[in-house]
């Protein structure tokens, strides 16, 4: 298989899954194990479609991001239960402390199809209990936001370490049980993926500088380009399904694929 075809696919698996409540990442090691494509060259290139993908929040949500910093700021909202900063930087600590001490535990260990599997499994069990919660939503809006409610993203935002639990996934499931609904918790997951995800894929990146090569760059753009594109109409889609239908759907989804790769990995 060529390196832009890979490219290609892989780009458009990152896009579609990344803010979606179904694990890009596991998406990712799945696919990459059926393509064989698992060499440092494929990791460094799955830390470059995260970034084409994070683009397409920076992009469809730059008004709110501008927000934060006091720009564009909606009158109407205007109080201490504003979203803000602070409200990111709280919901960012748990993962960020975490993340950092337990890398290396998790790239070596949890990044493989098997703990993947789990993680789906896991993720969609915690996205249906969430559902449970989800007539006691008081939060309809992010500036009706806390900042308890935004700890308490943070705090779930910590099982998406684990490959297959969905960063997305985690956070939106999270931000219900806090009291808030389904839109107003997926935007705020979106909003807190451009810092957590700026963070940890540019330290990845640094990390990867040693296996760039040239003859590769054909693959990082074509992946770059393709996860972005893919990333926008993913976004406005998922938020024009959120509208209409809960989690369980999603949480079915993962089950599926839970199942499906296991009877891959038996039979491999």
């Amino acid at each position: 298989m060529t390196q832009i075809i890979i490219g290609i696919i892989m780009g458009a698996i990152e896009g579609l899954t990344e803010f979606a409540p179904v694990s890009s990442t596991g998406h990712l090691i799945l696919a990459g194990s059926l393509m064989h494509f698992t060499s440092n060259t494929a990791k460094t290139f799955e830390v470059i479609i995260q970034l084409g993908s994070i683009m397409a929040v920076v992009v469809l949500y730059w008004k709110r991001l501008w927000s934060l910093f006091g720009f564009y700021r909606n009158e109407r909202a205007a109080g201490p239960s504003h979203l803000n900063l602070l409200h990111i930087i709280i919901a960012a600590i748990p993962a960020g402390i975490i993340g950092f001490l337990t890398r290396d535990f998790i790239k070596n260990v949890l990044f493989s199809p098997f703990y993947v599997v789990i993680g789906l499994v896991a993720g969609g069990i915690l996205m249906i209990f969430a559902e449970r919660l989800a007539h006691r939503n008081e939060s309809r809006s992010l500036d009706q936001m806390s900042y308890f409610q935004a700890f308490t993203i943070g705090l779930f935002q910590c099982l998406s370490l684990w490959p297959g639990f969905s960063r997305s996934g985690s956070t939106i499931a999270g931000g219900i049980i806090a009291g808030a609904d389904r839109k107003t918790s997926a935007e705020f997951s979106f909003i807190l993926a451009v810092p957590m995800m700026f963070g940890a894929s540019g330290y990845d990146f640094y990390k990867s500088l040693p296996f760039l090569r040239i003859s590769d760059m054909p693959l990082f753009v074509v992946g770059f380009i393709t996860a972005f594109v893919v990333a926008m109409f993913a976004i406005v889609f998922f938020m024009k399904l959120l509208r209409r239908y809960t989690l369980v759907p999603f949480a079915v989804y993962r089950f599926i694929i839970a199942a499906v790769f296991a009877v891959y990995l038996i039979a491999a």
